[in-house]
Parts: C-alpha cells; sequence; structure tokens
C-alpha cells in the first residue's frame, strides 16, 4: 500500500479544533514516514473533486479529520474503492465514530489505529448518488438536525437537544408511504429512521440493532404520538429502551423507499434531499481503519 496519506480537514468543525489540530496531525503523520496531502473542506464541492483525484492516483489512505459532516464528504471519494479511511473524531457530534467503535475527541488515539493500518470492510448505505454510514433521519428528526446544523451553541448532545425542544411546537404526525424489500407500509408517523448504523444525534441509539456487516438497515418507526409522549421516547433512544416503546416499531431490509409530503431527508448531518428517497446497503463498501483489538466487534 502506498505510504501517501490524504488529510481531509474540515477547519470548521468541533468549533475550530480541527483546525488547531490540522498541523500537528500532518507532523505526526510525516514523522512515521507518511507523505500527506492536506485538502481543506471550506468549499466542498472543489474538496470533493481534490480527494477523488488523490483516490483515483492511487493514494494509500484518506485521513478525515473533523466530525460527521468532513466524514460524510469523504465517504463520497472513498465508498466502492478500496482505499482505506481513517477517521480523527474531534467534531460536534461524531456518531459515526461512535458507531463504530473509533476513539472519539482523542487525536493520538486515533492516529494510533491509523498509523497501525488494520482494516476492516463494513456496509454503507446509497440514496441516489449518496452515500451515508449512519443514519438517514426523516420526519422531527430531520427537522431537528437542520435547526441543530444551524445553531452554533451548545456542542453534540446538548446542541440536538435544545433543537428538540425547539421544533416541538411544529409537531405533527406524518402519512409515510414505507416500502421495504418491496413490500409497502402506511403509517402515520412522527418520524422514520433508517440505519445503517446505530445513532445520531450526538449518540441517540435511534437503530440500536443495526449492524453494519448484515447487508441490511434497521428501520425505525415511531408512530403517532403527542408532545409529552415522544418526550417520553426520545431520552430513551440514548441507551436504545425507546425499541420497547408501543409507540416504537422497528423492521429490517435490504432496500427501503421513504415517501412522504413536505419531508426532507438528512443522513450523517447532512440534507440528502426532499421525500421520496430509496436507499439500499451496499455491503463491504467501506474499508476502515479500525483498532486491531476488538475490531472483529463493531459495537450496538
Amino acid at each position: 500500500m502506498s505510504r501517501e496519506i490524504a488529510l481531509f480537514v474540515n477547519p470548521a468543525a468541533g468549533l475550530g479544533r480541527a483546525e488547531r489540530a490540522a498541523a500537528p496531525v500532518a507532523a505526526r503523520l510525516r514523522a512515521a514516514g507518511r507523505t500527506v496531502r492536506e485538502i481543506r473542506v471550506p468549499a466542498p464541492a472543489d474538496a470533493l473533486e481534490r480527494l477523488r483525484a488523490e483516490v483515483r492516483r492511487g493514494v494509500g489512505a484518506v485521513v478525515a479529520l473533523g466530525g460527521d459532516g468532513t466524514f460524510s464528504l469523504a465517504l463520497q471519494a472513498v465508498a466502492d474503492t478500496g482505499v482505506p479511511l481513517g477517521v480523527v473524531a474531534i467534531g460536534s457530534g461524531n456518531d459515526f465514530a461512535r458507531s463504530v467503535g473509533l476513539p472519539v475527541g482523542d487525536v493520538d488515539a486515533a492516529l494510533a489505529v491509523v498509523l497501525d493500518g488494520h482494516t476492516r470492510d463494513l456496509d454503507l448505505g446509497k440514496a441516489g448518488e449518496r452515500w451515508f454510514g449512519t443514519v438517514i433521519a426523516s420526519g422531527f428528526d430531520s427537522r431537528v438536525n437542520e435547526r441543530a446544523n444551524a445553531m452554533r451553541w451548545p456542542r453534540g448532545r446538548m446542541r440536538y437537544n435544545r433543537a428538540v425542544v425547539a421544533e416541538l411546537p411544529a409537531l405533527r404526525a406524518i402519512p409515510y408511504e414505507i416500502e421495504l424489500d418491496g413490500k409497502t407500509l402506511e403509517v402515520e408517523a412522527m418520524l422514520v429512521a433508517v440505519g445503517n448504523g446505530t445513532s445520531y444525534g450526538g449518540g441517540m441509539k435511534i437503530c440500536p440493532g443495526a449492524d453494519m456487516t448484515d447487508g441490511r438497515f434497521q428501520v425505525t418507526v415511531v408512530e403517532e404520538c403527542g408532545r409529552l409522549e415522544l418526550l417520553r421516547v426520545l431520552p430513551r433512544a440514548y441507551s436504545g429502551g425507546h425499541v420497547r416503546h408501543p409507540k416504537v416499531t422497528t423492521y429490517e431490509a435490504s432496500v427501503v423507499s421513504l415517501a412522504a409530503p413536505r419531508v426532507s431527508a438528512w443522513a450523517d448531518g447532512e440534507r440528502i434531499s426532499a421525500l421520496p428517497v430509496t436507499a439500499r446497503t451496499v455491503p463491504g463498501a467501506l474499508r476502515l481503519l479500525v483498532p486491531r483489538d476488538g475490531a472483529g466487534d463493531v459495537p450496538r
């Protein structure tokens, strides 16, 4: 494998933590004998094209320095190519890193994983032409995601919680048509989440049974309920206990289509499009740099 690394940096991630870490990270990689080509994200389309060019040229690995948004953009270049992706997770949410047991907020530990070079192939989701690693949010959760992305404070879980409270006055049930491997379900729901990974929103395990090695999504449907009931359901999602609530149903499928009026789909913290959206699993599409100890298990 080439010893060249494309270091993909989002200077804004983690309120500037990625910017402050970029030079020390590059220096440590070079000290370990790697050739580093740094690419910065502020103009996403240009940065992605530059990263794709490095992947086509045969770079040995890509290292994403930032949060879920940085990971999501890097994913568009490395998915289904066999080029390993390393993640230095120092953003606000870091749900992908949490889902796969990578270090969060610890640059030294993350770089140790990168430099060790141990990889594992994991499934990805693909919605249209967009790849994703964690969860498609649609409904109440996608509106929360949109609001949280517009907030600069607080960080992580608390930002998501504040966005939940702000969106509650507009809460309403949504008529969904959901297709699961060709079988159609019509339901009035508050949200529908399609999980390749387990969590979103800074650690909310909305799809706690999602497994990135089984070629299937876990689909979580929160059916029609009032504000107080939803406030009882959502906090349980941080432990995955919400799936035992009578208003919550989960399904498994390899291909999922969602249709609903005036609803957008978000994944890895980024907007995909308005519904309808069809997502499919692509087994083994991501070659991820992972810890050698315990690398056989992706946490749930």
